[in-house]
């Protein structure tokens, strides 16, 4: 038996995939921890999983809408993200995960958690590098859309090279961002990354997993060694209330199958109009409709919509007309296993470049959020529910993912690191 430890920073999207590579671990009769903000141990715990706090928590970082409304600021949220969230918090991050790291056979690391490559090399400990989207690997060979500047996707005719260079350029405005964490590496006495912690330097020479599913990305020349696309572990908690799931299912019996919306656990709080955009463009197709809508639930709805704060994906996700969605990565993997047409509403960091891969699939349209009024949303579904090859493309995806079990896979990659480094021993 061996014992696994992964380190993740950030919203649900950030942990779910982790508790279900856990749980596949804890099947095959392994051990696994989770450290993560505090706010997390009841999910966790709850799922099954042990649980380790690392800092920074929710309640550091001050007032969440506030928080959130930062980080969903298109051109500034990324660098907010790092100077502000992840670099004031690096002593205490490294301390929690030291302690969590005891007993441990592996870490695992979230492209966020970037302390907890200098607990394993200053405890001589092996760790994998995850990533949760094609994003994160900034390749020039299939580059993503970067949210702030989207039309640089038209140098893609012109090959490799602008973005070899524009990829610099980029890497060297953001070195300062970094500049805390050499700082402590020296002080750690670890020798000078090569590279930066947000790019080149996130990737293990050991193994890298990828978590997410082989249609929206395969590997490419300058994608790091060792890399193995496993496919997105799927996890999307659980509802306890029974009323809930009641009126859940009376509502679904009482018509035909509505639109559904959700914006996942972040972009709720920046949602603004949109539940009001989305209720008036149902309403306009006399259509059904589920809104997903966090805290905030909307009043005095037509009784053809009916409004949750949370619901599984997987409980309602299959039995929508259409989802329409933010592409968070997580919300996308549940919407392809879905096998319904998706409008997508992408906000920022990688949703972007994730709804334009699943558009290029062929399983729905794309609609950037802030363009998403009332009447382009109806525009919008109508096209989806009138041109029959959005939910042909969509079913056949679903039966593909059929076969996918992301979960088991990256269990299985880590356990033979485990193994192997065990026989190298």
């Amino acid at each position: 038996m061996s014992r696994f430890l992964f380190a993740t920073l950030g919203s649900l999207g950030d942990l779910h995939p982790y508790i279900a590579v856990a749980r596949a671990l804890s099947e095959r009769g392994h051990e696994a921890v989770i450290a993560a903000a505090e706010e997390y141990r009841e999910a966790v715990v709850g799922a099954g999983v042990e649980f380790a706090t690392v800092r920074p928590s929710m309640a550091e970082l001050g007032d969440y809408q506030t928080l959130v409304t930062r980080l969903f600021d298109v051109r500034r949220g990324p660098e907010y993200l790092i100077r502000h969230l992840v670099m004031p918090h690096l002593r205490s991050a490294y301390e929690h995960l030291l302690r969590a790291s005891e007993g441990a056979d592996l870490l695992i690391s979230h492209p966020l958690t970037v302390t907890l490559p200098l607990v394993a090399q200053r405890c001589g400990m092996s760790w994998v590098a995850t990533v949760l989207s094609p994003t994160s690997f900034m390749s020039i060979f299939d580059p993503p859309v970067i949210t702030p500047v989207p039309w640089l996707r038209k140098l893609r005719a012109f090959g490799a090279t602008p973005y070899r260079l524009l990829f610099d350029l980029f890497k060297r405005g953001v070195w300062s961002w970094e500049a805390p964490l050499r700082a402590f590496r020296a002080e750690l006495g670890l020798p000078p990354l090569n590279g930066m912690a947000m790019f080149e330097g996130q990737f293990s020479p050991l193994r890298n997993l990828a978590l997410f599913d082989p249609q929206l990305a395969q590997p490419q020349p300058d994608w790091p060694a060792h890399t193995r696309v496993c496919g997105s572990p799927i996890f999307d908690g659980a509802t306890r209330d029974a009323g809930i799931l009641d009126d859940l299912e009376h509502f679904l019996a009482k018509g035909e199958a509505p639109i559904v919306f959700a914006l996942g656990s972040s972009a709720v709080w920046v949602a603004g109009d949109f539940w009001e955009n989305a209720v008036a463009a149902v309403q306009n197709m006399g259509r059904r409709a589920i809104l997903i809508t966090g805290s905030t639930t909307p009043q005095s709805l037509p009784g053809a919509i009916r409004a949750f704060s949370y619901l599984p994906y997987s409980m309602v996700f299959p039995r929508a007309a259409a989802i329409v969605h933010q592409a968070g990565i997580g919300t996308l993997a549940q919407a392809m296993r879905a096998g319904r047409p998706q409008l997508i509403v992408p906000v920022s960091f990688d949703q972007p470049d994730n709804a334009r891969r699943a558009q290029s699939l062929g399983l729905g349209r794309v609609l950037p959020f802030r363009k998403a009024t009332a009447r382009l949303l109806a525009s919008e579904l109508d096209v989806l529910f009138t041109r029959s090859r959005y939910a042909q493309a969509a079913r056949a995806i679903a039966d593909d993912l059929a076969k996918t079990d992301g979960a088991a896979c990256a269990a299985d990659e880590l356990i033979a690191c485990v193994h192997s480094r065990t026989i190298a021993g």
